[in-house]
């Protein structure tokens, strides 16, 4: 059965949530998928698109604060939803990804360059939901908690302002277990090339102590605090200049960051990403295909995480663990 994208964006209500107050002008997105570690899917991404969308227009909104339930903001994309959503469109069609749902519309070969390379060059569009902050006009916050991975380290490197909690851990799985270079340039310029090279060459998390010494994070606290931070932040900003101005502001910082190439870095990371499937491989490389996601990915990242000093462990769990 192919896959449309208004049916999988209906299943995904449940899982993400836009609530705006009128009175202060903060709107607030919430990701409820925490049985899953709020894993985004792809009608989540899609519906988060739509609702920083709206946020985007909307008068009665200035401040974007996005925050999720459970013990962590999120492990990154459902990566083996997103893999088995592909094999259900004719020839493995991602074309749901593009809210195309047009039989009569045919995506290229999976032999193909362009096969990977088309969703890895929307991966650096806003409509994507990938890179929609950049784009965002208003004032994002980005709460942040427990594992701020994969596609939620996407928004943490293009929120306007981070606010995290004590034990929370920031980096992205694919800089150990693929090796492409999803976002580098944007990462590279907030975090610091010399700190930056450090997570993605030995591919450990970083603490939110070091990514408030580094600049990332704005605003550190103990969890029992984060929601009182995060307001105290959305409520400043929200009192500030008015929306006319914060346009102009934001309009500024995106011709700066277009000036330092944030624009062409996407470009750039769809490139590299695109070249994966030509890179060789080891034996022992872990390789995300879909007899591993058949399999469970999961277990095999746990068994080669154990390979790391603790310290450098991506789960929580695993850091705990002595060597």
């Amino acid at each position: 059965m192919t896959l449309h994208a208004d049916e999988i964006m209906k299943e995904a209500e449940p899982y993400i949530e836009y609530v705006k107050d009128k009175k202060t002008k903060i709107a607030t997105i919430t990701f409820k998928n925490d049985q899953q570690l709020n894993a985004v899917t792809t009608g989540m991404r899609l519906l988060y698109v739509d609702m920083l969308h709206r946020a985007n227009i909307d008068d009665d909104v200035k401040v974007v604060v996005i925050k999720s339930e459970g013990e962590h903001l999120g492990t990154g994309a459902d990566l083996a939803g997103q893999f088995e959503g592909y094999k259900q469109g004719p020839n493995n069609s991602p074309l749901h990804e593009f809210e195309i749902d047009d039989l009569d519309v045919k995506y290229p070969p999976e032999e193909s360059f362009r096969y990977i390379h088309g969703v890895c060059n929307l991966y650096g569009q806003a409509r994507s939901g990938c890179r929609t902050l950049q784009d965002f006009k208003k004032i994002s916050i980005l709460q942040c908690k427990g594992y701020v991975y994969g596609w939620h380290f996407y928004q943490a490197g293009d929120a306007d302002l981070v606010i995290s909690s004590d034990e929370a851990l920031f980096g992205h799985p694919a800089f150990r277990y693929v090796g492409w270079g999803p976002r580098l340039w944007t990462w590279a310029e907030t975090i610091g090339l010399r700190r930056f090279t450090d997570m993605l060459f030995t591919g450990r998390p970083f603490t939110a102590k070091e990514m408030l010494d580094c600049g990332f994070v704005n605003s550190m606290v103990p969890r029992e605090d984060l929601e009182a931070e995060t307001m105290k932040y959305a409520l400043a900003c929200s009192r500030s200049r008015p929306t006319d101005t914060v346009d102009v502001q934001k309009t500024f910082l995106e011709i700066y960051k277009q000036y330092r190439g944030e624009s062409m870095g996407s470009k750039l990371t769809a490139l590299v990403e695109s070249l994966w499937p030509y890179m060789h491989h080891e034996p022992e490389d872990l390789n995300f295909s879909a007899e591993l996601m058949d399999a469970g990915v999961n277990n095999a990242v746990k068994d080669m995480e154990m390979g790391y000093p603790p310290e450098w462990r991506m789960s929580m769990s695993g850091r705990r663990k002595a060597s």
